[in-house]
């Protein structure tokens, strides 16, 4: 079942399989090395509408409650 990362919890992992929102934002996710296929873990997820810490490839990186919406996954 397809989900925003958002919605994990952490520690938990997941396989991306699209991006949403406009150009801009899939392009700046691309470059932080989120893309589709790839599997991610949610190292932190900070309390009330705060910024999610995800790894991929080896690297962690911060990403805005926003942004992450956008994010869609499916659990293993």
């Amino acid at each position: 079942m397809e989900q925003p990362i958002a919605d994990l919890e952490t520690g938990d992992t997941a396989t991306i399989t699209r991006l949403g929102g406009g150009r801009g934002c899939q392009r700046r996710l691309r470059t932080m090395g989120i893309r589709e296929g790839k599997h991610v873990r949610v190292v932190t997820k900070h309390p009330f509408v705060g910024p999610l810490v995800v790894e991929v490839d080896g690297r962690k990186t911060t990403i805005g409650r926003g942004m992450s919406q956008r994010i869609f996954v499916t659990t293993s």
